[in-house]
């Protein structure tokens, strides 16, 4: 578990609530999964309690069960037993009538520098529910670096893969 007093490895933490920083590789995925205030709902729920890093495989552990302001994380990024645990710290939690979720940002040890928001969102107009996840991120390491193109590829890849975990009812 990342030390409560690591510092934040960026100087625009809580970026992904506002606007994103430039010097950054920038990312939005944001798709429908159903309708319905209940969706929403759950949906809040299953990101809150860290879901969308449960069901895609990259959790590892987080000192809090739900995601709270300074929650120490950690998740697993490789493939099988070959990876890295990059530690990570809730930034923020979002707790409004129309989007829930949580940002966290990247701690030493963390291969790639930067802030993630895994957020859900609620259009009254037409019921609509969208998942979505937003963040900003460059290299921490030399691996990371030389993998450029392919690293960038990889983090779509994951953030489809956060938004299929949601809950859906269409």
């Amino acid at each position: 578990m990342p030390e409560k007093t690591a510092p934040f490895t960026y100087p625009e933490v809580g970026a992904t609530r506002t606007t994103m920083p430039g010097g950054y590789h920038r990312f939005r995925l944001r798709q429908p999964i159903g309708h319905g205030r209940d969706l929403f709902d759950r949906a809040a729920t299953h990101i809150l309690e860290y879901g969308i890093q449960k069901g895609s495989g990259v959790f590892q552990s987080a000192d809090t069960e739900t995601a709270q302001p300074g929650t120490a994380l950690t998740v697993f990024l490789g493939i099988g037993r070959l990876g890295i645990t990059a530690p990570c710290r809730v930034v923020y939690v979002l707790d409004e009538p129309d989007r829930r979720g949580f940002a966290y940002g990247t701690l030493p040890g963390h291969p790639e520098v930067g802030e993630e928001l895994f957020a859900v969102e609620y259009d009254p107009t037409d019921d609509t529910v969208y998942g979505l996840v937003t963040a900003f991120s460059k290299p921490g390491t030399w691996y990371v670096r030389l993998g450029g193109p392919v690293v960038r590829l990889i983090q779509r890849r994951f953030a489809h893969r956060y938004l299929n975990t949601l809950p859906t009812n269409d």
